[in-house]
């Protein structure tokens, strides 16, 4: 997809201070461009936690969470990077090459223990991303449930989705 057509889907940045949690939405601009939703979120200061959850054309979701030292992402399919910019340039700052064409196996990219200090385990993102059948609004879902925001984030792609 070029950066000219607009891509469908949501941004939503995540924001724990003082043990609450708060979720809202990230420009349009963040769907495009994942320059623009690491700059949004390094804007949002927070003793706490601070992270960016995008789910891109039903297709595919990012987990972007910016620290001093640079940011850590987990991209919930490689191979999106065939087709979405977004994800292609998530690949250029893992330092990954995407996969090839023809290869039609789903895999996640990145770190995958982005959350592990928010109460959701590498191993139980792991298990989120390989739910084929699931699409990525519900993907998050799940993370928000473990991660303990569901009720937040739901009420947000509420308002989102009217």
């Amino acid at each position: 997809m070029s950066q000219e057509e607009p891509v469908a889907g949501f941004a939503v940045a995540v924001v724990r201070e003082d043990g609450r949690w708060r979720c809202d939405s990230m420009g349009a601009d963040a769907l495009n461009s994942l320059d623009s939703a690491i700059t949004e979120l390094r804007k949002l200061r927070s003793t706490g936690a601070v992270f960016g959850m995008l789910a891109v054309d039903d297709e595919f979701f990012l987990l972007l969470r910016p620290s001093p030292g640079g940011v850590s992402l987990l991209l919930s399919d490689a191979a999106a990077a065939l087709d979405y910019d977004i994800a292609a340039d998530a690949l250029d700052l893992l330092r990954v090459d995407p996969p090839e064409d023809d290869d039609d196996e789903l895999w996640p990219e990145g770190t995958l223990d982005i959350l592990a200090d928010l109460g959701l385990p590498g191993p139980e993102l792991q298990v989120i991303t390989a739910e084929v059948d699931l699409y990525p609004d519900q993907q998050l879902q799940m993370v928000a449930q473990r991660c303990g925001f569901a009720d937040q984030f739901g009420a947000l792609l509420d308002r989102i989705q009217q």
